[in-house]
């Protein structure tokens, strides 16, 4: 099993429009084989000192898939390409962290 978190920077006042989107997404990527987990989130304001302050235009996605072989193939699934299509205007940068248990 591997673990996903992709961070997601979204422009500016488009956050909403963003995770709507995003939402609609959600049940072709669970629908996937291999997918476990796929949750957006966003950033919760905490008085928890060791926490940065909270990012209002950011998207965290928490993923969970059963090999990076399924994760390889969700990156280039037809629904993938089409919705990252569609949100490109939305987003101004992505990045991911692809972990595995210790």
């Amino acid at each position: 099993m591997i673990y996903v978190i992709a961070t997601v920077e979204i422009a500016e006042g488009k956050r909403a429009e963003f995770v709507t989107a995003f939402r609609a997404n959600v049940p072709n990527v669970l629908a996937e084989v291999g997918c476990i987990e796929y949750e957006p989130t966003v950033d919760l304001a905490t008085d928890i000192s060791a926490q940065a302050d909270a990012r209002p235009n950011f998207l965290t996605v928490v993923e969970k898939w059963e090999s990076l072989d399924a994760l390889n193939a969700h990156l280039v699934a037809p629904h993938m390409l089409s919705y990252r299509e569609g949100v490109k205007h939305l987003v101004k940068g992505v990045s991911i962290q692809v972990l595995e248990p210790a």
